[in-house]
């Protein structure tokens, strides 16, 4: 065993990508990272990471660089190559059936239709481990959300996703510090500026 937790943040890699609204998981890691003085400056079971310190605790960063629906390969890797178990695990990844800047912080549950939480799911064979799922909104009129998810944030998103990711890494940060519990108190909800 370990007094390690993994942080993954679910996305696509690519520069292409990068500001994409599916790759919020990606952009929640990173803004941990810089906050917090830690760098992605390896690859390790097929995902980019970063190890430090967090809120008093041992952590490793993921960032997996397979595609988006093929990201419970390297996360099931990481977790056994760090011997790390379940209840040490959180996932953040992009929801369409939020309202944007929403954050939801969860101890265990499905994929809501989330195909890289689905992939991580099956791949370790269990629901339970927490997850923080950002709201994104859903597209306008009948644009396909497979589209939808690959587009930027538009300009007009920019001020609520960015406090949008203040927000995901304190209570990324209230997790590892005060437990799951507490932090789905603190933080879950709207963005700040409705």
């Amino acid at each position: 065993m370990t007094d390690k937790f993994l942080i993954v943040g679910l996305g696509n890699p690519g520069r292409e990508y990068q500001h994409n609204r599916h790759n919020i998981g990606f952009q929640v890691v990173d803004y941990l990272a810089a906050r917090h003085g830690l760098s992605f400056t390896r690859m390790q079971e097929g995902a980019a990471v970063a190890t430090g310190r967090i809120a008093g605790q041992s952590v490793v960063l993921a960032k997996p660089q397979k595609y988006m629906n093929r990201s419970g390969g390297p996360v099931g890797s990481l977790l056994r190559f760090y011997k790390i178990p379940l209840d040490r695990l959180l996932v953040i990844f992009d929801d369409l059936d939020l309202p944007p800047g929403t954050i939801r912080l969860r101890p265990f549950g499905g994929a809501g239709g989330q195909k890289g939480m689905r992939d991580i799911i099956e791949r370790l064979g269990s629901e339970d481990f927490a997850r923080l799922r950002i709201g994104i909104g859903r597209p306008p009129g009948r644009m396909d959300p497979a589209d939808y998810v690959l587009q930027d944030f538009g300009v007009d998103e920019l001020p609520i996703m960015r406090e949008t990711i203040d927000r995901a890494a304190d209570a990324v940060e209230t997790w590892l510090r005060e437990g799951i519990d507490i932090a789905m108190t603190r933080h879950n909800g709207p963005p700040v500026q409705a």
